[in-house]
């Protein structure tokens, strides 16, 4: 059934991909010129179009609004939520009025074939897909929609859903017609055919790079900076922030433990004796009543004691004290089939008589003649087949008695709806449960405990990143060190940690932070470094341009000191020992016992005569000789048709995924909002 909560569970995932070819991760940039001398203060640029502070939050509002309206309770649903306005923004500024121009558009019947699922579409699958089969289910949309048609939170979101799928397809048109522009020629059929049909084996020794000492070969600073220049646009990266911080854990102490079980078993036995087990949970800021039925075998654990009208628990599990109790208790039939007539809660008597004259077989025909429901009323009612666990309270209560071929009002909200039965199967004990829980936390002492450490931390901490270290050392922590790039909203590995996110983006080098509450624990930062320039500092990328250079150097060595060339000596020379291979092709990802070696792999599928030792070759993690014994051809000939099906595939498909990112890039986006989001 999907309800318009299930809907906005599953429309986080849809939000996220606002079209259907995947968004790659925005590399987002920050420039000195903030632009905050106004009220309404630059966020963003895209495409040279500013962006505001007003149109960012307007477009964070209406999507944080399909969601439910709630703020995002994680850092993960905050960066989901940011990524997608921004992504709405790029649509509203490039796509959007790019299609216009080059005249692509959805029409209406397209449309609903993609509500319909003739046209695949990821908006809607994301939403209406069945999770059990894979399979896309119309049904669920006119169960959806026959919601929609009074509720209008739903309807809202049926609308923006419509939205995304509309520009999903356009992006497809668009990424289709680039791709059709992918040409491959004569030539690379021929080579394409020859490496396709062709099957090697032979034998090879290899010698790692990580057996030579770095002692026998040297990198000076020179060389380094010399690699740097000649390869800056390898370093290419967004400005960020380094600090440090360090963490004061809160844990619950072992008297916190003790006097939390002695609590918890004190509630336990007052809520095995309340009579009234609904108000008991009411009262109790810790209880919860389920607004579902299940049945014993959804119980799990719990389902011996509450099948036999016990209290179940307290138990502890999971850092969690769990009780329960069966608030009611029904028969119902397990599985039922429904299709639904939707009317509007003034057409009351228009439901009586529909009801008195509706069967089974003339159900979707009353459907399609009286639904108010557009979409409903075309699917003749249907609503698809569910288990009665998945229906909320009030259908529950009005089907728990249905049978086979009935017809049952129920009135929800500013809905009426006819709800025939076609499908009822053989009914069941199902239970409505009750249940407190009581998370293990730290007491407040502890808590002001952990805090007065933070706090002389703090006192100790402020000067210098000397004191800081200094300070950590009294404290017996650990500093942890963390980049921000411009745009992250978070401390990668701190959950929570979006107010110290934001402190970093707006303090100067060498300021120390007030106690931030990070999740359970206490959080103080310095921030030890401030990078907005374009590229990779040379110090910085010293480390991963002298392990490249000293790889170089080790095949050098190698080579040089290899004095015989056959497989036989080189093994003897890298004192190590011959080995085969076997089953290997141009597209190879790997070769066995030697793992991911592209060069290798290439230059064994290039081999056109048996029995020679090529020159040396230079691979990811060692120096490879190789000896082709064997070309045979391959099991399933490639001909020049399939070759040149395969290999226009592969560039069109190439070409469609980078047409968006091509365009981000081209838009030069750059997120400002680091301060203020």
């Amino acid at each position: 059934m999907a309800s318009l909560n299930t809907l906005r569970t599953k429309f986080g995932a849809v939000l996220s991909v606002i079209i259907a070819l995947a968004l790659l991760a925005f590399i987002l940039s920050l420039k000195t010129d903030m632009g905050f001398s106004d009220n309404d203060p630059k966020v963003g640029v895209i495409d040279g179009d500013k962006i505001r502070y007003s149109e960012y939050m307007n477009q964070y509002d209406a999507i944080k609004s399909r969601n439910g309206g709630m703020e995002a309770s994680t850092d993960q649903e905050s960066d989901q939520l940011a990524a997608a306005t921004w992504q709405a923004l790029f649509a509203d500024h490039v796509l959007a009025p790019g299609f216009e121009q080059m005249g692509i558009e959805v029409p209406e019947q397209e449309r609903l074939d993609m509500v319909s699922g003739k046209i695949p579409s990821q908006a809607f699958y994301s939403a209406f897909g069945d999770p059990r089969t894979g399979a896309y289910n119309a049904a669920a949309v006119s169960q959806f929609l026959s919601q929609a048609a009074t509720d209008a939170r739903a309807q809202q979101a049926w609308n923006d859903l419509n939205d995304q799928a509309k520009l999903e397809r356009a992006v497809q048109k668009y990424a289709a017609l680039i791709g059709k522009g992918a040409y491959v020629n004569k030539l690379e059929i021929e080579n394409g055919v020859a490496a396709a049909n062709k099957v090697f084996g032979g034998k090879y020794v290899a010698k790692r790079y990580a057996s030579v000492p770095d002692s026998l070969v040297s990198v000076s600073s020179g060389e380094i900076k010399s690699f740097y220049n000649t390869h800056k646009e390898m370093f290419k990266q967004s400005p960020s922030r380094t600090l440090s911080y360090v963490v004061f854990e809160v844990n619950a102490t072992d008297d916190d433990m003790l006097n939390l079980e002695k609590e918890v078993r004190g509630v336990g036995e007052q809520f095995d004796a309340a009579e009234d087990v609904k108000l008991f949970v009411r009262q109790d800021r810790h209880g919860e009543i389920a607004d579902r039925y299940v049945t014993a075998a959804q119980l799990g654990e719990q389902a011996e004691a509450l099948a036999a009208g016990k209290m179940f628990g307290p138990e502890l599990k999971n850092n969690v004290w769990t009780m329960a109790r069966v608030v009611e208790s029904r028969m119902a039939p397990d599985t039922l089939g429904l299709k639904m007539i939707v009317l509007p809660y003034t057409a009351e008597k228009l439901a009586d008589s529909l009801k008195t004259v509706a069967t089974s077989a003339n159900f979707a025909d009353l459907s399609r003649q009286y639904s108010a429901n557009e979409e409903l009323a075309a699917a003749g009612g249907e609503v698809g087949v569910y288990p009665f666990s998945a229906f909320n309270t009030v259908l529950a209560e009005a089907l728990s008695d249905a049978k086979k071929g009935d017809v049952v009002k129920v009135i929800s909200g500013d809905a009426i709806q006819l709800v025939n039965v076609y499908r009822a199967d053989k009914p069941s004990k199902h239970y409505k449960v009750a249940t407190v829980s009581y998370p293990v936390e730290a007491s407040a002492a502890t808590l002001r405990d952990v805090h007065n450490q933070a706090s002389t931390f703090a006192v100790n901490a402020k000067g210098s990143a000397a004191a800081f270290n200094e300070a950590a050392s009294k404290a017996a922590a650990t500093p942890r060190v963390a980049t921000l790039n411009m745009g992250d909203r978070s401390v990668r590995g701190l959950e929570g940690s979006r107010e110290v996110a934001r402190w970093a983006y707006g303090a100067d080098k060498g300021d120390l932070s007030e106690i931030f509450k990070v999740g359970k624990d206490y959080v103080v930062a310095l921030l030890t470094e401030i990078d907005n320039d374009s590229y990779t500092s040379v110090k910085k990328a010293a480390p991963q341009i002298q392990n490249r250079l000293l790889r170089d150097k080790k095949y050098d060595y190698i080579v040089k000191n290899l004095s015989d060339a056959s497989l036989d000596g080189a093994a003897e020379s890298f004192g190590s020992e011959v080995a085969d291979f076997k089953d290997v092709t141009f597209g190879s990802f790997y070769i066995d016992g030697v793992g991911v070696e592209p060069a290798l792999v290439g230059a064994i599928a290039e081999t056109t005569e048996q029995g020679k030792v090529p020159a040396p070759i230079k691979g990811l993690s060692g120096v490879y000789l190789f000896e082709v014994t064997a070309i045979d051809p391959a099991e399933k000939q490639q001909t020049a048709e399939d070759e040149k099906v395969r290999a226009e595939a592969m560039a069109e498909g190439m070409m469609q995924q980078r047409v968006l990112p091509a365009l981000q890039e081209m838009s030069n986006m750059k997120d400002l909002s680091g301060r203020y989001f």
